[in-house]
C-alpha cells in the first residue's frame, strides 16, 4: 500500500471506532481526555527513540499517529475544521516557511549558502510578515509556558543567547553554578536551623542552581531533558544492581545496611 492509501486506512479505522456501532471506550473520548495520552505517547517515543530500537519507534509513532488522527477527527465531527484541512496546513505551512527550499528567496549566494541561524530569523519574519501574525512582546512569548521545566528553561535560555544574551565565556557559567550552590547551600542550613521553616527560600535557591546548570547544558550543546534521561538510566540500571545483590546475600534494603549498599553500587559503578 502506498502511503495515502495506508492513511486513508488509519482515518477509516478512526471513522469506523467513533461510529455508533463502534467501540464504546473511543466513542467516549475527548480532546481534553486524550491530552494526557497524548503526552505519554511521545515520551515513550522519546523513549525508545533514546534506546535506538527501530521497531518500537515505529509502534510509537503509529500510537501518535493514532492519537493525532482521532484528535483531528474529533474536530471534524463537531465541523470545526477536518483532517484533511490539518494535512493541507501543515504542508502549505512548510512550503511558505521554506522559500529557500521551494522557492522564493534567493539568500547571497544559493539556497545551500544559508546557515541554521538565518533560516530561523527568516522563519520568524514569515510568521509576522505572511501570516499576518503579531509580534510577540517578548522573543520569550514564542516559548511555550506548557513545556515541562526543564525543556522551558532550555529554550528561553536558547533565545534570550540568540538576543545576545550570553555569557562570553564558559568560566562566567561554571562560576554563576557555583554561585548558586552556595547560595542553596546558605539556605538549607537556614532551613534546617529552623526546623525546616524556610522550604520557600531553598525552593527558590535550588531552581536558580538547576537554571544555572541547564544554562550550562545549553552552552556546551547539551540538551538537558537527553542527558539527564540517561542519568536516570544509568541510576536504575546500578539501583538493580545492588537489589539483586543484597538479595543473592540475604540482607535487607535498608539503612542499616548502608555501608553493604554502596559497596554493591561501587561494583556496579566499575561494570561496563
Amino acid at each position: 500500500m502506498s502511503v495515502s492509501e495506508t492513511f486513508q486506512s488509519l482515518y477509516d479505522v478512526v471513522v469506523r471506532l467513533r461510529s455508533p456501532g463502534g467501540c464504546p471506550w473511543d466513542r467516549e473520548q475527548n480532546p481534553s481526555t486524550l491530552r494526557g495520552d497524548l503526552i505519554e505517547e511521545t515520551y515513550e517515543c522519546v523513549e525508545a527513540i533514546d534506546e535506538n530500537d527501530p521497531a518500537h519507534i515505529a509502534e510509537e509513532l503509529g500510537d501518535i499517529f493514532l492519537l493525532v488522527t482521532m484528535l483531528s477527527y474529533m474536530h471534524e465531527e463537531a465541523g470545526l475544521f477536518t483532517v484533511a484541512g490539518v494535512l493541507t496546513g501543515i504542508v502549505e505551512k512548510l512550503i511558505r516557511r521554506h522559500p529557500h527550499v521551494f522557492g522564493g528567496l534567493q539568500p547571497k549566494a544559493d539556497s545551500e549558502g544559508l546557515t541554521s541561524a538565518q533560516v530561523l530569523d527568516n522563519w520568524a519574519k514569515i510568521k509576522v510578515e505572511q501570516e499576518g501574525r503579531r509580534p510577540k512582546n517578548s522573543i520569550l512569548d514564542e516559548v511555550s509556558s506548557g513545556l515541562p521545566p526543564l525543556d522551558r528553561a532550555w529554550k528561553l535560555q536558547k533565545k534570550a543567547a540568540r538576543a545576545g544574551f550570553d555569557w562570553p565565556g564558559i568560566e562566567g557559567v561554571i562560576a554563576k553554578i557555583r554561585e548558586e550552590l552556595d547560595e542553596a547551600r546558605e539556605a538549607a542550613g537556614d532551613a534546617e536551623h529552623n526546623g525546616m521553616a524556610s522550604n520557600e527560600k531553598v525552593e527558590e535557591e535550588l531552581g536558580d542552581l538547576l537554571f544555572s546548570v541547564v544554562n550550562l547544558c545549553r552552552y556546551l550543546k547539551v540538551e538537558p531533558s537527553v542527558a539527564l534521561r540517561r542519568t536516570n538510566s544509568k541510576f536504575v540500571g546500578r539501583f538493580k544492581y545492588v537489589e539483586q545483590q543484597m538479595k543473592a546475600a540475604g540482607q535487607e534494603m535498608k539503612k542499616e545496611n548502608l555501608d553493604t549498599m554502596d559497596r554493591y553500587w561501587n561494583e556496579a559503578k566499575d561494570r561496563k
